[in-house]
């Protein structure tokens, strides 16, 4: 049958796998780094990804394709493919690494780069900007950190950018009841902290910001 389906122009997919988040079909995921239709059936052709992609990747066409299948994207549902590893088909309220270790994670992406403006988990959130070290330094991360909260993680030396532009989007543009800052006791993650903090300055709101440190050996200094 002839109907209206989406279509992903890979060579403008940038990777950053909002799209697959979106889609509350389970329709597209991210294979090799692309996001793809993995089947027509599961495309209802409405389009909720479309919005979410920040490079105009998406479109909706009119093609010959397979009628949309309720009953296949409710099996769907039923399981799912980890967005935090992409590692093993799983129940989708529990989120798992392959080694049986629960995953708190709950959006994706997390590089403060390739997070969207505005998305429907930012609303009410809690924010957990973290730097990229911490989770590695600090054992308890996802049980102490992440947990309840949304995730953005960003190295202001080896990004080599500004993130007070972008955060203070976000923070303008959406619902946020509290931040979090999760950062190394070194010096370069200072611009993280200095950065998220002239972000809540320049949104005009009132919003409280936590600022943990984590010594190199793992523990919780202030």
């Amino acid at each position: 049958m002839i109907r209206k389906i989406v279509h992903i122009d890979e060579e403008k997919c940038n990777g950053c796998g909002t799209c697959a988040a979106a889609c509350h079909e389970g329709a597209i995921a991210m294979i090799n780094g692309k996001a793809r239709l993995i089947r027509d059936d599961y495309c209802d052709g409405l389009g909720d990804c479309l919005p979410s992609c920040p490079t105009g990747a998406i479109e909706i066409r009119e093609r010959e394709a397979k009628a949309y299948d309720e009953k296949a994207v409710a099996a769907r549902k039923a399981t799912f493919m980890c967005p935090s590893t992409m590692a093993k088909t799983i129940e989708r309220k529990e989120c798992s690494y392959s080694s049986g270790e629960e995953s708190a994670l709950t959006n994706w992406p997390v590089q403060i780069k390739l997070a969207p403006f505005s998305a429907t988990y930012y609303d009410k959130a809690e924010l957990l900007i973290a730097a990229d070290c911490t989770a590695f330094a600090y054992g308890s991360f996802h049980a102490d950190f992440i947990r309840d909260k949304v995730t953005l993680i960003g190295c202001p030396k080896l990004d080599g950018i500004n993130y007070a532009e972008k955060l203070e989007a976000i923070i303008r543009e959406n619902d946020i009841r509290g931040i979090t800052v999760a950062r190394m006791e070194v010096p370069c993650c200072g611009g993280l902290e200095i950065a998220l903090k002239k972000a809540v300055d320049a949104s005009g709101k009132n919003i409280k910001v936590n600022v943990v440190t984590i010594s190199t050996s793992g523990e919780i200094l202030q």
